[in-house]
This record gives C-alpha cells, sequence and structure tokens, in this order.
C-alpha cells in the first residue's frame, strides 16, 4: 500500500470499526475517534509513508475482508531489550470471523517479524474481548502486561473498557 491508498483505507478502518467497536463510545467519542484521531486521510496518509508501519489488506474475490497494521521497530515496555515488532491493529469484518482470516493474517506477521529477525511479536488487546485473547493465546501468545487507555485522549470513551492487556508471543524459544 502507499499514500494514494489513504481514502480506500480509510473508508474501509471505519467501516470495520462500526461493525465491532460503537459500544465502547459515550455519544461523540466513535466520530471523534474514526474521524479525527485513527482514521483520517491525512493521519493515513502520514502511516503509509512511513517506512517503519506496514498495513496488510486481506481480499477475498476483490473484496477487502480485513487488515491489520504492524509497526516493524517499536520497543515492548519492560522488554526494552528484545527487538520487538508491535501488531496495532488487526480488523476483521464480522462476515470474515471465524473462518481462518485472522490465523492468516498472523501467518503473515510472523513472516514479516522473521524478515526483520524479531525476537517478539507483541499486540495490545481491550481486556474485555475475551474471543480475541482466546484467539491470540491458541496462536502462542501470552499476558505480558496491563493498563488503561489513557486520560484527556480517550475521555469519550466509556470508562469500563479503556482496561487493555500486553500480550507477546516469543519467537526466540
Amino acid at each position: 500500500m502507499n499514500t494514494a491508498d489513504a481514502c480506500k483505507l480509510s473508508a474501509l478502518s471505519k467501516d470495520i470499526y462500526k461493525e465491532h467497536y460503537l459500544y465502547l463510545w459515550n455519544e461523540g467519542g466513535a466520530d471523534w475517534y474514526m474521524h479525527q484521531y485513527a482514521y483520517p486521510e491525512n493521519v493515513l496518509q502520514k502511516e503509509l509513508a512511513d517506512e517503519n508501519i506496514k498495513y496488510c489488506v486481506a481480499y477475498k474475490n476483490n473484496k477487502a475482508l480485513g487488515y491489520l497494521k504492524i509497526k516493524i521497530n517499536e520497543p515492548l515496555q519492560g522488554f526494552e531489550k528484545l527487538n520487538a515488532l508491535e501488531v496495532e491493529r488487526i480488523y476483521v469484518y464480522k462476515e470474515a470471523t471465524g473462518k481462518g482470516l485472522g490465523k492468516k493474517l498472523m501467518q503473515y506477521v510472523f513472516t514479516i517479524a522473521q524478515q526483520h529477525k524479531k525476537d517478539i511479536v507483541f499486540l495490545k488487546a481491550m481486556d474485555s474481548s475475551d474471543d480475541a485473547i482466546a484467539f491470540y493465546k491458541t496462536i502462542g501468545f501470552e499476558i505480558c502486561g496491563s493498563f488503561q487507555l489513557p486520560m484527556p485522549t480517550f475521555e469519550w470513551m466509556k470508562e469500563e473498557y479503556r482496561g487493555m492487556v500486553v500480550l507477546k508471543k516469543d519467537l526466540k524459544a
């Protein structure tokens, strides 16, 4: 993907986000998150131009079913001595969940991590996302930390959903 794909990526991100995450927000919060914070075209153009950030969109029959965003060189707090890659987002349409797409996207992540000689892959998930956490554990991740999304940045998010867990997978074991 390149900067010219920012418009398509913005639309895809917002579309999938609406399917899964609107319940997290108080009134106005989801619009702020999608249109000003995470998925506006100008933000995605900067990310697509950044050599440390890589997006991958998964297609079937020319239809985008999901995507992921990775940061190739991103230290994990508490594990700074390890060479780490972060999966910042992995989003899949509801129609594609449970059909192996998440596993395929994560296999792609592990391939990129091996190419860059990474020690670990890590990601952050909402502590209320039991299904997602269970999925990550089945592919070898373990919880290694937790935190709360910061205020005032996430002031529009419902308080009960600000908890996050950090999961990591050792690649050198």
